[in-house]
């Protein structure tokens, strides 16, 4: 079943994406949304090309940009604008959040990359 929000929202002090379908509303971090950005800068061409994205805690939205009636484009602070993401990922990102999360966190471990915590967290924990 397709999932289509009814509204979206972005708060810019607290760097939180707030995404709402009938049946569930999302507050999403916008370092969360930057490296889980659909992007083949974060995805890769294909599997096993991912890339890692590091130290993009402050990162915010400055745009967010329609595409059609299936999905927004989103501008960040870091000039990242590629990647669309489509209504139905953004639904995933929401119900997904933790487990993305905790891998995104085992990952930055395993590089031996330092990250501080953020306010942000609780959305994601």
């Amino acid at each position: 079943m397709k999932k289509t929000p009814t509204d979206i929202r972005l708060h810019s002090k607290s760097r939180l994406l707030e995404v709402t379908f009938t049946d569930e509303t999302f507050m999403l971090p916008c370092e969360y949304l930057r490296v889980n950005s659909p992007s083949a800068e974060v995805k890769g061409h294909g599997p096993g090309q991912e890339v890692l994205q590091l130290s993009k805690e402050d990162v915010n939205i400055v745009s967010i940009e329609p595409v059609g009636n299936y999905a927004v484009r989103l501008i960040y602070t870091d000039s990242h604008s590629s990647g669309l993401y489509t209504w139905d990922y953004l639904y995933e990102l929401g119900q997904n959040r933790y487990s993305k999360w905790r891998d995104y966190l085992g990952l930055l471990k395993d590089a031996c990359h330092d990250r501080e915590p953020q306010e942000n967290d609780k959305y994601l924990t």
